[in-house]
């Protein structure tokens, strides 16, 4: 599928099906990721990859009790690495790029997932000690992103989106 017909198929999935992910599949999906653009190419962030039942459990309850985020085969755990994009923007590295690269690879992981006929559904609704309590995250680390991945269990209608003309402003 290309890259358009992907974007428009690309749903919040919020049921998976008890399948697991081939190796193979996960594998691209990871270097779809790892392909993402970022400031500097510094990659600013790190990617947490989670198959164990009981630390996804722990990410739903993290994620306001979010249980699809738990019925999911996996789920990529997005952190910004601040301190390795400030080493060479400063504070706007810090404060900015990070999170931009972190959340760009993340966009990537979704369309990559899409293409492959999974489903996936962004979380942002998360308390952060408790994302970084389940993960034990290295100190320096912060979750901006949660993403469940498998195989679903639903299809969703497409959503309303605002008309382009109120979307756009040319200047």
């Amino acid at each position: 599928m290309d890259v358009f017909e992907c974007i428009q198929r690309r749903r919040s999935i919020r049921a998976y099906q008890d399948r697991p992910i081939p190796d193979e599949a996960l594998r691209r999906i990871l270097e779809a990721i790892n392909a993402a653009p970022s400031a500097g190419n510094l990659q600013a962030y790190k990617v947490f990859l989670i198959r164990d039942a009981a630390r996804r459990r722990a990410l739903a309850e993290a994620s306001y009790n979010q249980d699809y985020v738990a019925q999911a085969p996996v789920v990529l755990v997005f952190c910004t690495d601040a301190a390795r994009s400030a080493s060479k923007y400063g504070r706007r590295g810090e404060r900015l790029y990070c999170l931009q690269d972190a959340t760009i690879a993340c966009a990537y992981a979704q369309l990559a997932a899409v293409a492959l006929g999974l489903g996936t559904v962004w979380i942002g609704a998360f308390d952060d000690d408790a994302v970084i309590r389940a993960l034990n995250l290295p100190r320096g680390l912060h979750p901006v992103a949660i993403l469940p991945i498998g195989y679903p269990d639903e299809s969703p209608a497409p959503r309303p989106r605002r008309a382009l003309e109120d979307l756009v402003q040319e200047l």
